[in-house]
């Protein structure tokens, strides 16, 4: 069976289940997406992870990645394996250098484990065909747009620009501190740009 690899585009709050997120994988080379709704400690997880952000204490996927390291197994890849009633099952491809082994996970677990070890997410074409959804070009334009519109809101109710470095820095640490990854890295986009 051949796979398909995909990308990360975007995480959002799910419309559909309070509470929940929306984790929208792209089809690499193709139009199209496969939305994924995951809970909110696992949308932390990915956040934090794609963010770049390091957290005060391991989070359990940062826990999984030493504990791998500490016994000599490494990740090569991630596959979105399955699909029943509803339900997307993954595994993690794994090796010790000599055996591969898959590891049953749920989706996003496995590609919150695989942002940490740099490896790819595949799928395969049954579950493209059954749960991807197609973009043509013009809604490929208007998702662009709708993007550019929900940063450009973001940085009006932000005004973080007003704030002075020093204070950036305090809240930064604050926010860190609070495990409000999501501030904490708007905190730091800001600090960024003023570097």
């Amino acid at each position: 069976m051949s796979k398909i690899k995909l990308k990360i585009l975007g995480l959002s709050s799910s419309q559909s289940q309070s509470g929940s997120f929306a984790l929208v994988l792209g089809e690499q080379g193709g139009n199209r997406r496969l939305p994924i709704i995951i809970g909110m400690f696992e949308a932390q997880a990915i956040a934090i992870e794609i963010e770049k952000i390091i957290p005060n204490r391991p989070m359990t996927h940062d826990l999984f990645k030493s504990f791998a390291n500490a016994f000599h197994f490494s990740v090569s890849e991630i596959l979105i394996s399955d699909l029943k009633e509803g339900v997307f099952y993954a595994k993690i491809v794994c090796s010790d250098g000599t055996d591969k082994i898959e590891i049953d996970s749920r989706p996003s677990d496995a590609i919150a484990i695989g942002l940490r070890f740099g490896v790819p997410i595949f799928t395969n074409e049954a579950i493209m065909s059954e749960a991807g959804i197609v973009l043509n070009d013009t809604e490929e334009e208007e998702e662009g747009l709708e993007e550019s519109t929900r940063e450009s809101t973001r940085g009006k109710l932000e005004k973080l620009k007003d704030f002075p470095y020093d204070q950036l820095q305090q809240m930064l640490q604050a926010a860190l501190d609070n495990e409000d990854y999501e501030q904490a890295a708007k905190i730091r986009d800001e600090l960024n740009r003023r570097n």
